[in-house]
């Protein structure tokens, strides 16, 4: 077997002592980092797989906009969590028809759940948070901004 072109190219950059995918020992996955015993299996099951959608962000003189192309979303399955200063936004693309693998030529899209975050510059009111679903599947969360100064005028008491 050729090895690869590029194999062994990052070395340089690591710190002694530390493993990389080239020098790892046998008994070492980059996974979990620590040694296993030959052929048991890994003490960890394997991640949950989450898609991952595409956001917008923006700034009005009043607003933070996010704004997200989500097709093939049902509303139902779409969430908007504030926390702070992070929008999290939910949902899942269920596929209506099952295809087997071994069918597709190109498979591109996801399905299943997925999940984004986004921190803003400043802490969110989420009583004030409004969103909106377009007819052609466009999430827009509109985050109104918090007054940066309000002035109180003292009134002299009697």
């Amino acid at each position: 077997m050729t090895p690869s072109p590029f194999h062994g190219i990052f070395s340089a950059f690591a710190e002694p002592g530390t493993p990389s995918p080239g020098n790892l020992p046998s008994n070492l996955t980059l996974d979990e980092g620590l040694p296993q015993p030959s052929g048991a299996p890994s003490p960890l099951p394997p991640p949950k797989q989450t898609g991952q959608i595409t956001v917008d962000i923006y700034e009005l003189d009043n607003y933070y906009i996010i704004r997200s192309p989500i097709a093939g979303v049902r509303l139902t399955d779409l969430d908007i969590e504030v926390d702070g200063k992070v929008v999290t936004i939910r949902g899942r693309r269920t596929l209506s028809d099952t295809v087997p693998d071994d069918r597709y030529y190109v498979q591109e899209c996801f399905w299943g759940e997925f999940s984004r975050s986004v921190t803003l510059p400043t802490t969110i009111d989420p009583k004030k948070v409004k969103a909106t679903f377009s007819k052609d599947s466009i999430l827009k969360i509109l985050i109104p901004k918090e007054e940066k100064v309000k002035i109180i005028r003292i009134n002299e008491g009697t």
